[in-house]
């Protein structure tokens, strides 16, 4: 459910409030609740005729009794109990941007995931050890590892959300299965010196390919683009320019 209100009271702009509800969160949130209330009654039990002041938290759920600075007893709130029993599964996110429940919780979700991608760079990044000589060196290697791990998180949103759109949900839509394979396309040169495709696409390869918005015709044009490219840097600069004036010509 989403709710559009003001986040507070001199709020200038709507925010959106994404009400959830989970069974499991509600089983393990009210026998959390319910052995921290035994506790506090338990420790209650134990001071009482004594001098002692309690914390703030136990008088929100009990009316707690003093006299001359001895505690004497307690009685439950039961509304502020009862209450909060009621609230134990349900949680809420808030988005300053209109979007649905289950986008802003896939968006919440993202953000755990990220915050582990960062804390594993030193896997995959190398990230472990520096090995700079100077502190400008260090911000430029930091600078280019962020980037990478913006790279790599698009990757892996862009397999995650085609797998979920597959039957069977295939496990090599990930990211170093998927880097591992698309590393397979590569270009190779023919004795008359053009440059052409090792081998055809894949299945496999396409269905990944599919997951960033491209095919099949897309590498093959890219492929020719790159043998040209090739061609034309390997070319002494006198016969580049005749070809460009010969271009020039025929235009």
């Amino acid at each position: 459910m989403t709710v559009k209100a003001k986040l507070y009271a001199d709020d200038d702009t709507d925010r959106y409030f994404h009400i959830y509800y989970k069974a499991k969160k509600q089983a393990s949130e009210r026998a959390r609740l319910e052995a921290d209330l035994d506790r506090m009654e338990a420790e209650m039990d134990k001071i009482k005729g004594r001098e002692y002041k309690l914390p703030k938290r136990y008088e929100h759920y009990f009316k707690l009794t003093y006299h001359k600075d001895k505690f004497y007893g307690y009685e439950e709130r039961e509304d502020v109990i009862e209450r909060e029993l009621q609230l134990c599964g349900y949680f809420a996110i808030v988005t300053s941007e209109k979007m649905t429940a289950s986008e802003a919780l896939n968006l919440y979700k993202s953000r755990d995931i990220s915050e582990k991608l960062f804390g594993s760079d030193k896997t995959f990044l190398g990230n472990r050890s520096f090995r700079v000589a100077s502190s400008q060196a260090a911000e430029a290697k930091i600078f280019i590892q962020f980037i990478a791990l913006i790279i790599r998180a698009r990757i892996y949103t862009l397999l995650r959300k085609r797998k979920a759109e597959m039957p069977g949900k295939p496990n090599y839509l990930s990211v170093p299965s998927a880097l591992k394979e698309l590393e397979k396309i590569e270009l190779i040169r023919q004795p008359n010196g053009n440059y052409k495709l090792d081998h055809a696409v894949t299945a496999t390869q396409k269905v990944m390919l599919g997951a960033f918005g491209l095919d099949e015709e897309w590498i093959k044009a890219q492929a020719r683009q790159i043998g040209k490219d090739i061609q034309n840097a390997a070319m002494p600069e006198e016969q580049k320019d005749d070809d460009e004036d010969a271009e020039n010509e025929e235009y």
